[in-house]
């Protein structure tokens, strides 16, 4: 870092009065901060490193109160720098800034091969952090597995489960994915049943793996509960959120199956709670349909969250989620991205694959295009259809895809309707679908929310049942 920039960084700091995912402050007016070890651990096990600042008072509203001793400073942190495994090094600079001194240290990240950075004096397992926000948390058990499972090239999906057997496995499905990988591969054709099975990943050492059991067995579930989907739909834009009746969900549903029934299922579900319309041609009178949200963005997101998710013993508990809001869905998947990815690398670059046996079955069994494709397949769907590019996040413990069903024009849109017009329609008392249709608003909920509630706050609308607010055959109408 050039003196310049860290000039430049501190004007920055003071401004805004903030810590940030790369900033730390420590104010050193009166000698080094004895534990720095956390930080150390939490910038360098992220991608972008981290800086720590050191003369800037955040407890004193960001003062600056310059260090106590610019070489003894940076002696003592290189000293805390070489306790940590493996050794930190960091890169020093110093600056005069509203005439006191102020030290930058530039923490690098380290490989993630050699990932967790930690606290020798702590151990591994207490010793090792992860930023979020401005804060340095303990990584978890998942987090800490997640690197030694890269680090050793370990695959989930390949572990055998011990509990199942061949008897529980759809034998006809089994042979006719065999039969399918043998065309294409004459050395192949000459193993036999058994060595076919293991060579595919469907057995290890004759016991069925869990890539079997989700593609294969009769009931998955019956050994794994959670490795399913859930699905739901909010009346609203948050959980918690609630229609007219009180009710959490419009519709709720857990998914269950082999993978490929699940994604099917999953599709069903998608499509019974998307809104549909119809669209006439000009120039030929045809009738088109077109959903809420594109299929083939659903699709892919679906089978990717199912194909990709993390399925190490950490997770077993947790499955697929996915959440419909009336202004978007979200589906989540559990366990963050892996190996080496990054958000800004989806659909660029070729991705370290966490379930390669699974991907490959996925690739036959539910004609998933095992080419890095589903990134793209997503971007252009939901560019044809004229919606905002999905939305990824690389989140703690999950990764989420976030689709919206609107631009953000027609979102700004729909909170210009006049309320001096729905205030005139309501001289006469009206219902909420009488109101919804004359917003043209969608859903009673969103008419609810965004215009009658703060109707009802600010007294230029009342109810004709106020003492029960949630009945059916409540009506609202103008204070006059």
């Amino acid at each position: 870092m050039l003196i310049e920039e860290l000039i430049e960084l501190a004007n920055k700091i003071c401004k805004q009065k903030a810590e940030e995912q790369t900033i730390e402050l420590k104010s050193a007016q009166t000698g080094c901060p004895k534990r720095l070890y956390d930080t150390l651990s939490s910038f360098s096990n992220q991608d972008s490193g981290g800086i720590l600042v050191f003369g800037i008072d955040e407890d004193a509203a960001f003062q600056v109160v310059g260090v106590y001793d610019p070489q003894d400073l940076q002696k003592k942190i290189t000293e805390q720098c070489l306790q940590m495994e493996p050794p930190v090094r960091a890169v020093f600079t110093l600056a005069e800034y509203q005439g006191k001194t102020i030290c930058a240290a530039e923490i690098p990240a380290i490989d993630i091969a050699e990932r967790p950075c930690y606290y020798r004096g702590a151990g591994r397992t207490k010793g090792s952090y992860i930023r979020v926000g401005d804060a340095d948390l303990p990584m978890t058990d998942y987090e800490l597995y997640s690197y030694e499972a890269f680090r050793k090239h370990l695959h989930d999906d390949e572990r055998p489960v011990e509990r199942a057997t061949l008897q529980l496995l759809d034998t006809e499905k089994i042979h006719s994915y065999i039969e399918k990988m043998r065309v294409d591969r004459p050395g192949f054709s000459r193993l036999t049943q058994e060595q076919a099975m293991e060579m595919l990943n469907i057995t290890r050492n004759g016991v069925p793996t869990l890539a079997a059991v989700l593609n294969f067995c009769l009931y998955p579930q019956g050994f794994f509960p959670q490795l399913g989907i859930t699905a739901i739909v909010v009346p609203g834009t948050e959980i918690g959120d609630v229609d007219q009746d009180s009710a959490r969900f419009i519709d709720n549903k857990r998914i269950s199956g082999t993978i490929t029934e699940m994604v099917e299922e999953a599709l069903n579900f998608c499509r019974r709670n998307m809104k549909v319309k119809t669209i006439i041609s000009k120039e030929t009178g045809a009738r088109t349909d077109k959903t809420e949200y594109p299929v083939d963005a659903l699709r892919e997101a679906i089978l990717n969250a199912v194909i990709h998710r993390d399925y190490s013993i950490h997770t077993e508990g947790t499955p697929v989620q996915i959440d419909f809001f009336t202004n978007r869905v979200e589906i989540h998947s559990p366990g963050s991205l892996y190996g080496r990815m990054s958000i800004e690398q989806l659909g660029i670059a070729k991705p370290d694959l966490r379930n390669p046996a699974l991907a490959v079955m996925a690739e036959t069994l539910t004609a998933a295009e095992h080419r890095y494709s589903g990134i793209p397949t997503m971007r252009n769907a939901m560019k044809e259809y004229g919606l905002p590019e999905p939305k990824f996040e690389n989140r703690r413990n999950e990764f989420v895809v976030t689709l919206y069903n609107k631009a953000e024009e027609e979102k700004e849109a729909v909170n210009t309707e006049p309320i001096g017009d729905l205030l005139a329609f309501c001289h006469e008392p009206k219902t909420r679908q009488e109101i919804a249709a004359f917003l043209g608003v969608k859903t009673v909920f969103y008419a609810m929310q965004h215009y009658v509630q703060p109707l009802l706050a600010a007294e230029k609308l009342a109810m004709t049942i106020p003492e029960k607010p949630k009945s059916r055959n409540q009506k609202y109408y103008t204070v006059r």
